[in-house]
């Protein structure tokens, strides 16, 4: 009971502070950067080499997702993917997506690929003064980062691709399971998601979050239920906070891009044909040319690693790697055990020194 009554004024102040003051929890977003490059709502950072160490390595650019925010990259100072990468010997680089609100709305998959993509690399280049870089990209950023080499960049050095959709039909993907209704409903009165206005198709930050936690809804409750448990526990409320700024603050997907994803890879399954979820667009997965590492994982829900173990077969030309990690959709770019069963992996392949353990 004395336990009990000493644990009460932390608890009261924990709860205190993760309900109304939860940004005075945060441990993310402690590596410093410097903003480089702008185009429209995008942006570029730069994460500075350390005063006792250089950047002698490639020049990597992260490619997020769209609809994340930037946290997942630098959740904590000792899962920090931003300084892992930095302290490698490796530039860093990062393409901010921005906060997309319903102005927006004419954004597609294109924008991001021969627009947005084009110029932040371009600026990454010109400050690190190397033509050659390494594109890392997580979930639709590496959708992203192999889309834009099969579009014919001749300097992408390799890919790393955390996670990356490639056959929405796979086998455990669950919106597989719109296509047909959405091909039924073409078939039968000639209407395509794109013939609507891409204003009604804005997705917004609120939803996304919604989304990504309905995938794993036990998991969710789990985590909130352990909360109360610890409650007393400073360091333990100070984490979940710090996950929690990442899953509730959740950005918009503009309302182009929202189409190109129902109709070119849901419903049509463009990826998985070699093809680009991009209008008019000859370019096919199989002009890759480049050294790429496929990391997937064996519980991934979103995207399972049938869906992305497809991408072997599409990129004829590219000389490829699959490793498959223990974990889900978001371990493998910054859970726990990614600093030292994922990080590792990834540094010996960009080394091209000790084999990775390929699947």
């Amino acid at each position: 009971m004395a336990s009990a009554r000493l644990r009460l004024p932390a608890r009261v102040t924990n709860l205190h502070d993760r309900l109304r003051r939860p940004e005075s929890l945060l441990l993310a977003q402690t590596a410093p950067y410097e903003v480089i490059a702008r185009s429209e709502i995008v942006s570029l950072r730069h994460y500075p080499p350390s005063a006792d160490r250089s950047a002698t390595k490639a020049p990597v650019v992260i490619v997020p997702p769209a609809a994340v925010n930037m946290l997942i990259y630098d959740l904590f100072p000792d899962r920090s993917l931003v300084a892992h990468l930095r302290d490698q010997g490796h530039p860093v680089y990062l393409i901010d997506w921005g906060v997309p609100t319903r102005q927006h709305a004419h954004y597609t998959m294109g924008t991001y690929l021969q627009d947005f993509m084009p110029a932040m690399l371009e600026a990454a280049r010109s400050q690190c003064g190397q033509r050659r870089i390494v594109l890392h990209g997580w979930s639709l950023g590496a959708l992203f980062s192999y889309a834009y080499a099969a579009l014919g960049d001749p300097d992408i050095e390799a890919l790393v691709l955390l996670g990356p959709p490639c056959d929405y039909h796979a086998a455990g993907m669950v919106n597989r399971h719109l296509a047909g209704p959405l091909k039924a409903l073409s078939r039968r009165t000639g209407w395509k998601i794109h013939d609507s206005p891409s204003v009604l198709w804005h997705v917004p930050g609120w939803a996304n979050a919604l989304g990504f936690k309905l995938m794993s809804p036990a998991g969710t409750l789990r985590g909130h239920l352990e909360l109360l448990r610890r409650l007393d526990d400073r360091s333990y409320v100070k984490a979940h906070a710090t996950q929690a700024a990442f899953l509730d603050k959740m950005v918009a997907y503009p309302g182009g891009v929202a189409q190109d994803i129902v109709q070119f890879l849901i419903t049509d399954n463009v990826l998985a044909k070699g093809k680009l979820p991009i209008r008019q667009c000859s370019a096919r997965l199989r002009d890759i040319k480049t050294r790429v590492l496929i990391v997937v994982g064996d519980k991934d829900p979103i995207i399972t690693p049938a869906a992305s173990q497809k991408l072997v077969d599409l990129m004829e030309q590219a000389d490829c790697t699959v490793v498959t990690v223990p974990g889900g959709h978001m371990s493998i770019v910054s859970g726990r055990e990614a600093p030292t069963r994922i990080w590792p992996e990834v540094d010996r392949w960009l080394e091209g020194g000790a084999q990775v353990a390929a699947t």
